[in-house]
């Protein structure tokens, strides 16, 4: 969502988006002119009459999950973001029984939450997670 119009964005998609991500963004992009949407998460800046670049995953329930907000010199990364919903759909549907390393990708091993984890995430870090 942007305080761009819908009609922009379809051009962002088709010649940027579809470029970086195989088919363009797999979720609909929405206006937000005026900036009313952005008031309310506080990224809209008044005096620029711009948004600072605001992601956030919002669970079904409406719980924001996950936020980061940039100024719109530094760029996000998409496939990070697809990353972290699917890390949090993941945990959604194991109901919180197991937790997401930081760099965790599909079909990578997750953690199980709970005392017995506590002093030991390091071991399972060094062994099954190690930067690829």
């Amino acid at each position: 969502m942007s305080i761009d119009s819908m009609f922009v964005h379809k051009m962002w998609d088709d010649n940027e988006l579809a470029k970086m991500v195989d088919g363009g963004v797999p979720f609909p992009m929405l206006s937000d002119a005026g900036g009313k949407i952005g008031k309310l998460f506080g990224i809209f800046n008044e005096a620029a009459g711009v948004e600072n670049r605001g992601r956030f995953i919002i669970d079904p329930d409406g719980v924001v999950q996950g936020y980061e907000v940039l100024t719109p010199p530094v760029g996000r990364n998409v496939q990070e973001t697809l990353r972290q919903v699917q890390a949090f759909q993941l945990v959604r549907e194991t109901k919180g029984a197991q937790a997401t390393p930081s760099g965790w990708q599909p079909g990578k091993v997750t953690l199980k939450p709970g005392p017995d984890l506590v002093g030991k995430v390091w071991k399972e870090w060094k062994t099954d997670m190690a930067f690829d």
